[in-house]
């Protein structure tokens, strides 16, 4: 294909795009205890501003995807990022708890529209030589929103009211809208038949799975409206694999896991994003709660991660060309386990130099390992599917994360409590900042040292799994993402697949 004159600055857009959906979260989870005083706001209504947008995101991902592979994933982009703004104010000038809730809904609405249009529309300016780099390029910007969220929350909310947080979101969406009208060129799918049903199923089922996660921790499987959640997840989600299945003109073209490299990148991306989300739940607390840092050094205790993980990313993209996609995803993979063992290793008493060094690790491996598993990933994904191959790549991340943070949650709180002493009270059993709070009103120091302790094992624990899940991502890696020709001939089964669906949707049409 020729490659587009303007492709460079059209990245820009597309990271730009990215950012703002990145750093809007991360500042938000340090400007809570703000909003919380401000709008008077329970602990109920902090969970549902927090949790509704990532409810409402997951769940129209899919649909988005697919959306944006019919009308235009420029058009469907630029919708995305004028209703992201449009939310932004909506949030800002919020003076209840239900309007910020309904702002964040509205965000997480136009945050689905953007966030598959920007991959997708990367994978279709980009040729195979050039795709690498660039999606190095553009997941760097989301780690860097990542580790740089928190410490501009911190420095916003020193000087400024806690709206500030949505406000900078306004300006980067008004850039990135007019650089889009004049940059971009529109891209599409060729014409299929609408799959409503498909859509209603995928949108009830991950937004179901994403609650059923976030609920579990509390009450486990005893409560009912987690078993009913779960019950519906299952359901839909098997009810939409078995539909797509069948279906002339299938939403999205489950003949995709067929091959193996879309496959193996697939879960390999689920187990990395399970380990990586999971993490940051963990390891804030440690920093704050055992080390004693504030929010905003806690955040900047990331940067090491954030710099390894830009530098790792040119060198990963730079020699891609020469190991393979699976060789380079391999060994990101192994240098991340090495990472979290590392951080198994941490004691009450770390210095900030075995964090450095783990931290320098994790950012080492994701440079060399997202590229070259979401290129794979991608590189399987024939052109007219774009929209909704992207939006897959981002519903398991997604999922991958929300288990991650689960999963990993439930291992931190079981072993916390079980390495507690068994004479402390039941509150100060269940979390360290419970036990911590019992020992501040009681004046209990022994308690403190036990905590701890305690969240230290704990920790281990949760950073031993998160390797274990890493090194089960290496493996998978190792035997399904096959590099060169196999990669090209399975691509085209996967196209040969999709054909005779396309031909009745253009009959009918």
């Amino acid at each position: 294909m020729d490659r587009h004159p303007r492709r460079w600055l059209i990245l820009i857009v597309l990271c730009l795009s990215t950012l703002v959906l990145v750093i809007d979260n991360m500042v938000l989870t340090v400007a809570i205890p703000t909003i919380a005083e401000d709008l008077k706001a329970s602990a109920q209504d902090l969970q549902w501003i927090l949790d509704s947008y990532m409810l409402v995101f997951a769940g129209l991902l899919l649909t988005a995807g697919s959306l944006s592979d019919k009308f235009g994933r420029r058009k469907v982009m630029i919708i995305g990022l004028a209703l992201f703004g449009a939310a932004s104010v909506v949030a800002m000038e919020a003076t209840t708890p239900e309007a910020l809730i309904l702002g964040r809904v509205l965000m997480g609405v136009g945050g689905a529209l953007v966030m598959p249009s920007t991959l997708s529309i990367l994978i279709t300016v980009f040729d195979d030589d050039e795709r690498p780099k660039a999606i190095a390029a553009w997941s760097a910007v989301a780690m860097v929103g990542l580790v740089g969220g928190p410490v501009l929350g911190g420095a916003l909310l020193a000087h400024f009211w806690w709206g500030v947080v949505f406000l900078i979101n306004i300006p980067i969406a008004a850039v990135a809208i007019v650089a889009a009208l004049i940059l971009m060129p529109e891209s599409k799918g060729p014409w299929r038949k609408a799959d409503p049903v498909g859509m209603v199923l995928s949108m009830v089922g991950m937004t179901a799975l994403i609650w059923t996660i976030i609920e579990l921790p509390k009450g486990g499987l005893d409560h009912t409206g987690t078993q009913v959640s779960l019950a519906v997840t299952v359901l839909s989600l098997v009810g939409f694999a078995v539909w797509e299945t069948r279906s002339e003109s299938p939403m999205v073209p489950l003949s995709l896991f067929r091959n193996r490299v879309f496959t193996g990148a697939s879960f390999s991306l689920v187990l990395l994003t399970l380990a990586n989300g999971g993490l940051m739940l963990v390891l804030t607390q440690y920093l704050q709660f055992v080390l004693g840092y504030t929010a905003t050094e806690a955040g900047l205790a990331f940067t090491p991660l954030a710099v390894a993980t830009l530098v790792f990313n040119s060198v990963g993209a730079a020699l891609l060309a020469k190991t393979g996609n699976r060789a380079m995803a391999v060994v990101g993979l192994l240098v991340i386990a090495s990472g979290f063992g590392l951080l198994s290793q941490m004691t009450t008493e770390s210095g900030w130099g075995v964090l450095a060094g783990a931290m320098c690790l994790m950012g080492a491996g994701s440079g060399l390992a997202m590229p070259a598993a979401m290129s794979a990933m991608m590189g399987a994904i024939p052109d007219e599917h774009a929209g909704v191959g992207s939006a897959l790549n981002d519903t398991i991340q997604q999922a991958g994360a929300a288990l991650g943070v689960a999963i990993l949650g439930a291992v931190l709180s079981s072993t916390f409590t079980s390495k507690m002493p068994s004479d402390a009270s039941e509150a100060a059993r269940t979390s360290i900042g419970d036990a911590l709070a019992v020992a501040g009103s009681t004046g209990d120091k022994s308690l403190v040292a036990s905590a701890h302790e305690a969240f230290t094992d704990a920790m281990s624990a949760s950073f031993l799994a998160g390797a274990a899940g890493v090194v089960g991502a290496a493996v998978l890696a190792f035997f399904l993402m096959r590099d060169g020709k196999g990669t090209e001939s399975v691509a085209t089964e996967t196209e040969v697949d999709a054909v005779p669906s396309q031909e009745l949707a253009e009959a009918s049409h």
